[in-house]
C-alpha cells in the first residue's frame, strides 16, 4: 500500500511499451481494412439514451427509464452504480422488469477500475469489489456488458504514468474474468475524459483478452487525447460492445486548440460513416447518445506540460488530429435568456441536444427503428 492507502502494483515498462507498439501497429492495419458496404446504413442500430445527457435533471434509474421510454429509446445506459438507489437483488430485479415492459434493455457500469487513479474513491473498496458488483449488477439488470475505465486524462501525469494505471485495471479485468465468464457478462472498457488513446485501449483489449473485453467508445474523449475520432471507430469498430456518442469540433487557439462537443449533426463528424461501421462491425450494439454541448474544454498540446503526459507519442500520432483541427471553427456559447435560472436553462439545453440528436440519427442515418416506437 501507498502512503495513501492506495495499492500499488507492478508495473512491467518495457512490456507494457512492446504492447503499446503492437496495439499502434494494429491500429494502422485495422484502418486500412475496406469498409464493407452497407445499403441499409445504420438500419441495424438500437437508438440509447445515456443518462448523463440529462445529468441536470439528476434522476435515478427509475425515472430515467421513463423518460428513455417517452422519447421511443430502445437502450438506456447507466454508466456508473450512482443512478442505482438500490444494489439489492429485489430493487434490481424490479428495475429490469420495468425495463422490459417499456421495451428497453439497460447497459450499465462499475466505474474506474484503477486504484492510483485520481478519481478513485476508496469508499468503495478494492477495484476488484467494485468490478464484482458490476458484473452482479449487470446479470440482475440483463445488461451484456459492465463498462469500466481508468478515470481521466489527469491520470497521464501520476506516478508511472498513463502505463501503471492501464497495468492496474488489466490485472483487475484478468482477475474477475472468470466471475464474468460465468455471468456470460463482457467487459467494455471506456477511453473516458482523455485517458487513453485507441492504442492504449487496444492494448487493453488484447491484454485482457478480446473474447471477454471490448470497447466502450466515445469518440469525443477520443479527441480529447488528440486523436481523430473517426480513426478510432475505423479501428476499434469490430472491439465495440457498448457506445457514448457526441458530435464535435476544435479550432486554433495560442496554446494549441480548444474544442467543444455538440450534438449530434452539427459538428465535425462523418455521422454517415460512423453509423456504417457500427452497423457492419459490431451489429447489435447501440449507439447511446451523451450530448454535452456549450463548454469549450483547452487543449494545450503547444506547451511542455501537456505533453509530458505522452512521452511515446510521435508526430505522426497527431497527423490525422491536426488535420481535423484545420476544419474546425470556433462556435458561440448559449447564454440563459433573461430572468431564466441557470438550473432551468441547463435541463432545458440538454434535453434539446439530446433530441436533436435523436431526430438526426433517425432521419439522416436510420438508426433506430423508422416508426420511432422503440430504438
Amino acid at each position: 500500500m501507498s502512503e495513501s492507502g492506495k495499492q500499488e502494483y507492478d508495473v512491467e515498462t518495457p512490456h507494457r511499451r512492446a504492447c503499446l507498439k503492437w496495439g499502434a501497429g494494429a491500429a494502422a492495419w485495422m484502418a486500412a481494412a475496406p469498409l464493407k458496404a452497407n445499403a441499409t446504413g445504420g438500419g441495424r442500430i438500437p437508438l440509447g439514451l445515456d443518462a448523463h445527457a440529462v445529468r441536470s435533471m439528476r434522476w435515478k434509474a427509475p425515472q430515467l427509464l421513463d423518460y428513455a421510454a417517452e422519447i421511443k429509446a430502445g437502450a438506456l445506459l447507466l454508466n456508473g452504480p450512482h443512478y442505482l438507489e438500490s444494489q439489492e437483488e429485489t430493487y434490481l430485479k424490479q428495475l429490469r422488469q420495468r425495463a422490459d415492459t417499456k421495451g428497453l434493455r439497460i447497459y450499465c457500469g462499475a466505474g474506474s477500475v484503477s486504484i492510483n487513479s485520481i478519481g478513485y474513491k476508496l469508499k468503495n473498496g478494492t477495484p476488484e469489489a467494485v468490478l464484482e458488483r458490476g458484473i452482479r449488477t449487470a446479470s440482475l439488470l440483463g445488461s451484456p456488458v459492465v463498462t469500466c475505465r481508468i478515470g481521466s486524462i489527469k491520470d497521464r501525469y501520476t506516478d508511472g504514468g498513463i502505463e501503471a494505471r492501464m497495468e492496474e485495471s488489466i490485472q483487475v479485468l484478468k482477475a474477475l474474468t472468470p466471475r464474468a465468464r460465468d455471468a456470460g457478462i463482457k467487459f467494455a472498457f471506456e477511453n473516458h475524459a482523455g485517458d487513453l488513446r485507441t492504442e492504449e485501449v487496444l492494448t487493453v483489449i488484447h491484454e485482457v483478452g478480446p473474447e471477454v473485453c471490448g470497447s466502450m467508445l466515445d469518440p469525443g474523449n477520443s479527441l480529447w487525447a488528440m486523436e481523430d475520432p473517426m480513426e478510432q471507430i475505423r479501428t476499434l469498430g469490430k472491439h465495440v460492445l457498448c457506445t457514448s456518442v457526441r458530435d464535435y469540433t476544435l479550432w486554433e487557439a495560442e496554446d494549441g486548440a480548444t474544442f467543444q462537443w455538440t450534438a449530434i449533426g452539427d459538428g465535425l463528424m462523418d455521422v454517415q460513416e460512423f453509423t456504417q461501421i457500427l452497423a457492419t462491425q459490431c451489429p447489435g450494439v447501440p449507439l447511446f447518445v451523451e450530448s454535452i454541448s456549450n463548454s469549450p474544454r483547452p487543449l494545450p498540446f503547444l506547451t511542455a506540460e501537456h505533453m509530458a503526459g505522452y512521452p511515446d507519442l510521435k508526430a505522426e500520432g497527431l497527423v490525422d488530429f491536426l488535420k481535423l483541427l484545420r476544419k474546425g471553427q470556433p462556435i458561440p456559447l448559449v447564454k440563459p435568456p433573461a430572468g431564466m435560472d441557470k438550473k432551468q436553462f441547463d435541463q432545458q439545453h440538454q434535453k434539446a441536444e439530446l433530441l436533436k440528436s435523436f431526430d438526426y440519427l433517425r432521419h439522416h442515418c436510420n438508426v433506430g427503428l423508422k416508426n420511432h416506437n422503440h430504438g
